[in-house]
């Protein structure tokens, strides 16, 4: 897990490039989505991390985005 506020932006592009990246989250609401999701691109840059996978992001108990993920997030609620 990695906040936008410690990494610059040439990294950031780097590890997305080289697919280190693949998911953002919100820290403040626990969701997560992919990276082009427009709900993900409107949050504010302190609030977002970045996971290496989704696996990562539900092991550190993030929720999938309804928005990007619609069928991840449905499995996870009947889940929950």
């Amino acid at each position: 897990m990695t906040r936008h506020n410690d990494i610059g932006r040439q990294e950031l592009r780097q590890k997305i490039k080289n697919r280190s990246i693949q998911c953002a989250g919100n820290a403040g609401l626990k969701i997560f989505g992919l990276l082009n999701c427009s709900s993900g691109k409107r949050m504010k840059k302190e609030n977002r991390i970045f996971f290496k996978t989704e696996t990562e992001a539900i092991a550190a108990g993030f929720r999938p985005c309804g928005h990007c993920m619609p069928d991840q997030y449905r499995q996870w609620k009947l889940m929950n």
